[in-house]
């Protein structure tokens, strides 16, 4: 019985972590902590994304960032202003 309910608790941690990494993107800048985003469906695209050295440019061209605003985190981590996050997201995310 004990050995059931373990295996049952594994199960539930593996699909937690799995619907975790399915739900969110998790973006590293060096060596910080990680910013986590919330996707707009369940997919694994651009899950570990590292914005270390990427031009802004490169980094809202991925779909899937630009519509879980990256472009917002740029603005509050300083890499872009608002106004360029404007431009940005008209250049590369017009349905946005």
């Amino acid at each position: 019985m004990r050995t059931r309910i373990k295996n049952y608790l594994l199960i539930a941690i593996v699909v937690a972590a799995g619907y975790g990494a399915m739900s969110h993107h998790i973006i590293f800048d060096g060596w910080g902590f990680p910013y986590f985003l919330k996707k707009n469906s369940l997919h694994l695209h651009e899950t570990f994304y590292s914005i270390s050295r990427k031009k802004p440019e490169t980094i809202m061209r991925e779909e899937h960032l630009c519509n879980a605003d990256i472009g917002q985190l740029l603005v509050e981590l300083g890499e872009i202003s608002e106004e360029e996050k404007y431009q940005l997201e008209n250049k590369f995310c017009p349905d946005y």
